[in-house]
């Protein structure tokens, strides 16, 4: 009888979570759509919309909607510079550009993945429940990935290196072998952020630190130096943040798993090692891939000194490369494996998101993005270390912005989860920037009124929270309560047990994010 009860209260939940946070919806799809696999061959997606891109597009067509009806959240006018000035040096970069139509590809690109996309993430997720609903979404997508490239390493279906098919490149296939490392990273960096975040259940951190000590393994059969190199540096400042004897703790248990992975099991030990040390080796004896990209990280940097103020134009690298080149550049790099045979693939870009700017966009495109970038981790970092109690919040943002500022060190954007890296900087500006008037993290509310009889007023100002109800016809007295937000919290209970109200930090109350009046069930409206 209880297990019927509580089933059909989770079928009569479930519509009304729906209802809630439908507009999470496109959100959640931009993210696990590239689940789905690229069809076998296509070594690039370079111009062309695949799933995710077109969720993403559904995103902010339906932030577009609810801005338009006023049901989103509010911007502070430092929100606004942050999220909007990137438009404003991607069209000069565009205007400038020798060919201004083969340019508006770039812009059209640009502007989804670092205004579009992080704007509507930052309108439509409105609490702490929300971000954490999207967060987990990565760590899905990451284990997904990451189970397919452990097979492809194990089954020897993988892309292919140094000659053998056993590099785990997930869904994505050896013409975007950094697919794989990204997502996988970016749950990594989620789940870690979770396991440590002060005063989160002990049964999520559990599942958190499983999730992230499972991710390990995939990471380290990418290959990938630079997300290597980028999730080292994300998880040591996540656990910095967290406290010194969760990052020890944490260190530990990583160590002994990369001990038993690499050294009792094996599991691709001289290769890894040898990708190791070529980290060492960049200089006195670097490799193919490591000589092009200094070499075009060169041309770049010539790039720009050409043309300091506005670069050569949005996609103009690959037209002005050769003419800023040495003949240390090689014609291509070679891809094969996981269900496709070789291709030899163009070098279009150089490997590195800022020196890809600087030279395309010149000081006024880099000043506006990267500026940007800074400012969101030096509030956001400024936020966690204030305290509060959706500080997982901030271990997830701070930690997945802070990855993608250093993997952009070694890598640029291009390729399905391109998309993603506008989700991160989009959730990255929802914890820096908070709603006009949360000043710090003030006192979150949640209020519900489910009267049966009688009717009940909810407003909220600026001394605090006010609640008066009333039992109806012939009832008690009424009530009427004044709850100071600013301070402390507290609970209010009708005569009744109908009306209530609550201020404070709580868990439940912290969820509310920007601080929002959540109405009841009853007959009776809140009015705020």
């Amino acid at each position: 009888m209880s297990r019927a009860v509580s089933l059909a209260g989770v079928r009569s939940d479930v519509p009304d979570l729906l209802r809630r946070h439908w507009p999470l919806l496109p959100l959640a799809g931009t993210v696990l759509f590239l689940l789905a696999p690229l069809p076998a061959g296509d070594a690039t997606t370079s111009g062309k919309v695949g799933p995710a891109d077109a969720a993403s597009l559904l995103l902010v067509l339906v932030c577009a909607v609810r801005a338009l009806r006023g049901r989103v959240r509010a911007l502070t006018p430092l929100g606004v510079l942050v999220l909007g000035l990137p438009a404003v040096g991607l069209a000069v970069a565009t205007a400038t550009a020798g060919d201004p139509y083969a340019a508006l590809p770039g812009f059209v690109r640009y502007l989804q993945v670092f205004v579009l996309v992080p704007a509507a993430v930052v309108l439509l997720v409105r609490d702490a429940r929300e971000f954490r609903l999207a967060a987990g979404c990565f760590v899905v997508l990451a284990l997904v990935q990451g189970a397919v490239g452990v097979a492809q390493f194990a089954t020897g279906t993988g892309a292919s290196y140094q000659g053998e098919d056993i590099r785990a490149v997930g869904t994505f296939g050896p013409g975007d072998v950094m697919g794989m490392a990204t997502v996988v990273s970016y749950g990594l960096i989620v789940a870690t952020a979770a396991a440590l975040a002060p005063g989160a259940p002990q049964k999520v951190r559990r599942i958190a630190g499983g999730a992230a000590l499972a991710l390990v393994l995939p990471l380290v059969l990418s290959f990938s130096r630079g997300a290597w190199i980028a999730t080292l540096g994300a998880a040591v400042l996540v656990m910095a943040l967290a406290g010194i004897r969760r990052a020890l703790k944490v260190l530990l248990v990583l160590a002994a798993t990369g001990v038993v992975l690499v050294g009792g099991l094996g599991v691709g030990s001289a290769m890894v090692a040898e990708r190791l040390t070529s980290i060492t080796q960049v200089s006195s004896a670097p490799d193919q891939s490591v000589t092009d990209r200094y070499t075009m990280w060169a041309a770049a940097e010539s790039m720009w000194r050409e043309r300091p103020a506005a670069g050569v134009g949005l996609k103009g690298f690959p037209a002005h490369r050769d003419g800023h080149s040495s003949l240390g550049l090689s014609s291509g790099s070679d891809t094969a494996g996981a269900g496709q045979g070789y291709i030899r693939q163009p070098l279009l870009s150089p490997h590195n998101m800022y020196l890809l700017i600087l030279s395309e966009q010149g000081l006024i495109g880099l000043t506006a993005l990267a500026g940007g970038w800074a400012a969101l981790l030096v509030a956001g970092l400024r936020r966690v270390a204030r305290g509060g109690g959706t500080r997982d919040c901030g271990l997830i943002a701070t930690g997945l912005l802070g990855w993608q500022l250093t993997d952009f060190l070694y890598a640029d954007i291009g390729g399905p989860s391109t998309v993603l890296t506008g989700v991160i900087i989009g959730l990255a500006a929802w914890w820096a920037l908070p709603s006009p008037g949360a000043a710090g993290d003030p006192a979150d509310v949640a209020v519900r009124v489910p009267l049966a009889v009688g009717g009940a007023a909810v407003r909220v100002g600026t001394a605090g929270l006010s609640v008066r109800a009333s039992s109806g016809a012939g009832g008690p007295a009424d009530v009427a309560v004044c709850v100071p937000l600013a301070v402390g919290g507290a609970a209010v209970r009708g005569a009744t047990g109908a009306a209530s109200g609550r201020g404070g930090r709580g868990r439940a109350a912290e969820d509310a994010g920007s601080g929002g009046v959540t109405p009841g069930t009853g007959p009776e409206a809140a009015r705020a």
